[in-house]
């Protein structure tokens, strides 16, 4: 029953790896906020990039999972 390829878990493969990916880019997005060597993290990095990829981790997932299976 183990080897099964009918199985009940909602999320094939490709879905747990976009949400792993999403995952990744977050925690990503909040390290590269802490390299901002500007005073309170107000350089480029602690107030563009950082969240920009902190949202993309967010939104990633979100469409990745809401998207319409044919």
């Amino acid at each position: 029953m183990a080897n099964s390829t009918n199985s009940n878990f909602p999320l094939d493969r490709k879905d747990i790896m976009i949400l792993i990916a999403g995952l990744c880019i977050m925690v990503l997005g909040f390290f590269v906020m802490t390299l901002d060597k500007e005073p309170f993290g107000f350089g480029f990095l602690g107030i563009t990039l950082g969240p920009i990829l902190v949202l993309i981790g967010i939104i990633l997932p979100i469409f990745s999972l809401f998207k319409i299976k044919k």
